[in-house]
């Protein structure tokens, strides 16, 4: 065991109330040469509610090309069978592929996006590099859910990361209605931290990136939050972006739908803010759920050049 201060313990074997927030939401704010291209309201809105929701953000033509690439991956059978791919427990289907910076140029650019990185390092205050990437599929009548639960508390138990300091950027690649298990929020969760209570196994992550039991907040605790800050599911077209702050609350039901859902995921960590050894857990996870050899600052790349100029409006 170590020394170390743990500010957010979990993973423990008897409840605990809910600790509050000990650190920033908005990092810009005490870092001012960060400037970037939220406005003062969109700022105000992120603090409160713990996410940014642009409908329409990029066109249907810049998101479209990512499923060539996807199917390109699906014909990979050594990719298929690593541990990269995770299969839906109850189908079979793809349920999660990991590192997709790092196994396409094209998804790589996107995380270097002016436009996406300049609103993540505003918000972070720093410089940033990738922690995690991924995409989600829900195919139709079958995309199986994901159990509420706080990022935060899963990367600083499993993966040792000190302060709440990331920000996830959701792409979706595909409309996301009501019907086909749309990703819902607690506003204001991210302001306190919910401890979760049982023992990590090891290499858990075998298990609960296919179901989550281990790391779920009871549901005292959620309902207690939602009858304060409700529930949101934000909901558009292929192209929408979520940025949601890495301690907010979210989960998702099953897809009863006909229509797909796929969602890709940018999970953005400060330079300042680099795991540690894992604070609830026997062992780390691999790289490709929580990077530690590439942590060198993101540089932007223009990767949609025919967007320059375009402004930044959050919707919700």
């Amino acid at each position: 065991m170590s020394d170390r201060e743990d500010h957010y313990p979990t993973r423990l074997t008897t409840p605990r109330a809910a600790l509050p927030r000990n650190e920033p939401i908005v990092h810009a704010r005490n870092q001012y040469r960060w400037d970037g291209p939220l406005d003062e309201v969109a700022l105000s809105r992120y603090e409160r509610d713990g996410f940014l929701w642009f409908n329409g953000f990029f066109s249907r033509d810049i998101t479209e090309p990512f499923f060539e690439e996807l199917r390109e991956m699906a014909r990979d059978e050594a990719l298929m069978d690593s541990e990269r791919v995770i299969k839906d427990p109850h189908s079979g289907a793809i349920r999660s592929v990991f590192g997709m910076h790092e196994l396409s140029a094209r998804f790589d650019r996107l995380t270097r996006d002016p436009r996406i990185l300049g609103m993540v390092r505003q918000l972070l205050g720093s410089e940033v590099y990738i922690h995690q990437s991924r995409i989600n599929d829900k195919f139709g009548f079958q995309g199986s859910g994901f159990d509420w639960h706080s990022d935060f508390e899963t990367w600083h138990a499993e993966d040792g990361m000190p302060r709440m300091r990331a920000v996830s950027a959701s792409l979706m690649l595909t409309n996301n209605n009501e019907f086909n298990g749309p990703l819902m929020l607690i506003p204001g969760s991210h302001r306190l931290f919910v401890p979760c209570v049982g023992e990590t196994p090891a290499m858990n992550w075998q298990d609960s990136l296919k179901a989550q039991t281990i790391g779920v907040p009871d549901e005292s605790a959620l309902a207690r939050l939602a009858e304060h800050g409700g529930i949101q599911a934000p909901k558009g077209p292929a192209g929408s972006l979520l940025l949601f702050e890495c301690n907010t609350l979210h989960a998702s039901n099953e897809n009863m739908s006909p229509w797909p859902r796929s969602n890709l995921f940018f999970v953005y960590n400060s330079v300042d803010n680099l795991l540690e050894e894992p604070f609830a857990a026997p062992m780390r996870r691999p790289e490709f759920l929580a990077a530690r050899e590439t942590t060198a600052a993101l540089t932007m790349h223009d990767a949609f050049p025919e967007l320059a100029g375009q402004g930044v409006a959050p919707l919700q």
